[in-house]
This record gives C-alpha cells, structure tokens and sequence, in this order.
C-alpha cells in the first residue's frame, strides 16, 4: 500500500496562452540541436493537464533518443557508511537527529566494496557510486576512498567508478582522479531560494564550489535534483536552469522517499503523472546530458516506470542508501520490455560534443564519447 498522494505544490506561472502542441514542438526542435529550454518553457512543461502527459513523454522521447538512442545505462550504488551525519538535511534519513531505523556503520574496508562492486557489475552495471554519510571527507576519508577505487579498478577496469563524498577541500578531487575515480555526485537538490528550508548546516554555494572543484580535477560532474519535498514548479525549474549552467554530464532527478523519524516524513505530494512531466521537464533543460533515473522511482511512478524510460537513459540498478530499489531482475526485464538494451561497458555513453577539451578545467576529462543517432531517431 503506498500512503495517499496529496496534490503537488505549483508555484511557478506559466504562459496562459501556451498550446501544448506548438510548446513541445519548440521544445524538441530546440533540445535535438543541444539547446536549453527557456525558464518560461520550463514552467509550461510542468503547468501541462495530466491528458497532455502521454505527448509530453513522446516528445522527450525525440529528445532523448536523437543523443543516447535506445540505451539504458545501469548504475549500482555501494554505501561505504552509513549514518551519523552531522548534517541535517531535512529529506535525508541519515541527518543529524534522525529517528529513521537505519543501518548504521563506519567504512567499509576497500574489499568488502570492490565485492558490494562486483554484485552490481555482474548485474549489468556500468557505474559504480561509491557513497559516504558526513559533511565532507577529511584527508583519511580520501586516502580509504582511494584505496577501494583502486581496488574496485583492479579487478573491473572496464567500470566506472563515481564517489559521493559531501563536500569537497581543495587538493581532494585532484587525489581521487589520480586514484583512478571517473566522476564526483554531489546534488544541489533544490533550488538556491528553498534552500534554507530543507537545510541550515551548509549553503547552496557550498555545494555549488563542489561540483566546480570536482570537474576543475577532471573528473566527470554528477548533480540533480531532488522533488517532492514542497517546492513550488518555480524552485524546480530554478534548479534545472541551475544545472544547466554548472554543467554536468549527469543529472540524477531523485523523487523524495519520506522516511519517518525525518521532518518531510509526510510529504507524499507526487503522482505518477507529476513525476513523469518533471523527469521530462529535466530533460528539455538539460538534453544532451545523461538524465538518470534515480531514488524514489519505483514509488512514485509505480507502474509508469517504463514510461520514465523514454525520458530518462540511466537508472539505478537495486538498492538506494538506506532504502530498498526495485529488484535487479525486475529492472532488467522492465527494460527489454519497454523495448530498451542495456548499455554495454564498450559503449560510450555521452555525445561526443561533450568530451570535448574545455578551457575552464585543469585536465582533460576522460568521458566517453557517445555516437550520434539518426536525425530522424
């Protein structure tokens, strides 16, 4: 039984006099070329009826497939601690005065989560996330990260490795990219106005420093957003737009699992529909990046997960943090049935446009250059 949803909260305004039929064609000539849908596009997206959301998923559809064709890309996530945290983020159940019962535990040892790896890669995974509770990693957290990176490379060298540290110190990102690390997770999960009410321990520009530190190093930017926890349709365009501008190659969309023992632990204001029109929404403003699939999915979408397939090109495969992700066989057989392949460790997944040498960063990035589908996909 999943609790009763309540209607979503609407902040934004959206242009009275927009046709849905003239928007979303706008919206997917603009995204096949690469091009950023328009604050007021955006709004409109998420302002469409429940009856327009069948034609809103096609349309990004046409987006999707023009840069990753029909390609799913798993991702497996290992917890290497659990608990704790000295920071207190209202949706997170690992938060400073948490009552949630979780697992709590500190670090694993680096053989112990190249085994928690291996489970993952053999299911299909092509990255693993390597996650830490706590406000950032101090020079000992990045040595222990360094040394399962190492280890999860030594025995799958073909696997991307991601970590999700918190916030990073100068010099840090540097040591994981020697080390072997792919790319760095850090979320700004709201916009910079809402911030303040989910919460108080550190600020949005902190956040912001981290995703710059983590691609300044070379390594491949991974940032989202979080919806559901009472933002208005204005908060959630104002952090796609922000993501947009910072850049990243992923953007994890993450739906809010209210944990109880946590302050939004009532907060169940998404429908299947509302999802699939901000996973969509997501996508227009940021086409050509990977758009994942992330926590809370199986919630929220329920039986429309499939359709989310159409939008979105990378999925968490299993288990969350400290929350339980639809079986691996189930993800499996809900992709080969919506008519999607698994994205093998020789395919590159991101367009090719975007591994491109870039003047803002101290290295090259070693992405993967992704091939280009058929004008008419």
């Amino acid at each position: 039984m999943h609790p009763e949803n309540h209607a979503p909260t609407d902040g934004g305004t959206a242009p009275a006099h927009t046709d849905p039929h003239v928007l979303l064609e706008t919206l997917v000539t603009k995204g096949r070329r690469g091009e950023s849908a328009t604050r007021e596009e955006a709004l409109a997206v998420l302002a469409l009826d429940d009856a327009d959301t069948l034609d809103l998923v096609a349309a990004a559809g046409r987006v999707r497939r023009r840069w990753f064709g029909r390609r799913v890309k798993l991702n497996y996530l290992v917890n290497l601690k659990s608990g704790l945290c000295p920071e207190d983020c209202g949706y997170c159940s690992q938060r400073l005065g948490s009552k949630a019962e979780i697992l709590k535990y500190t670090w694993l040892k680096p053989e112990e989560a190249a085994r928690a790896a291996g489970a993952g890669v053999s299911g299909g995974a092509k990255r693993v996330c390597l996650v830490a509770s706590g406000r950032g990693p101090t020079d000992r957290d990045i040595d222990r990260v360094s040394g399962t990176v190492e280890a999860i490379k030594e025995e799958h060298p073909e696997v991307e490795v991601c970590a999700c540290l918190g916030l990073l110190s100068p010099g840090q990102a540097e040591r994981l990219r020697e080390a072997g690390a792919d790319a760095y997770n850090h979320n700004l999960n709201t916009s910079e106005e809402m911030y303040g009410e989910i919460c108080t321990t550190h600020g949005y520009e902190d956040r912001k420093e981290t995703v710059g530190m983590a691609r300044g190093a070379g390594l491949s930017a991974c940032s989202g957003l979080i919806a559901g926890m009472g933002e208005s349709d204005a908060d959630l365009v104002d952090v796609a737009l922000e993501l947009r501008a910072l850049d990243p190659d992923s953007v994890p969309v993450n739906f809010l699992i209210p944990f109880e023992g946590t302050p939004l632990a009532e907060r169940w204001e998404l429908t299947p529909l509302r999802a699939l029109r901000i996973l969509a929404m997501v996508r227009f403003v940021c086409p050509d990046a990977e758009v994942r699939l992330a926590g809370g999915r199986e919630v929220h979408l329920r039986g429309l997960q499939p359709l989310a397939l159409h939008v979105a090109n990378s999925i968490f495969l299993g288990d969350y943090l400290t929350s339980e992700g639809q079986a691996g066989k189930a993800d499996l057989e809900m992709i080969a049935d919506a008519g999607f392949e698994v994205e093998g460790a020789g395919t590159e997944t991101l367009p090719e446009h975007r591994t491109e040498p870039r003047t803002d960063l101290v290295t090259v990035r070693r992405r993967g250059a992704g091939t280009d589908v058929a004008p008419n996909a």
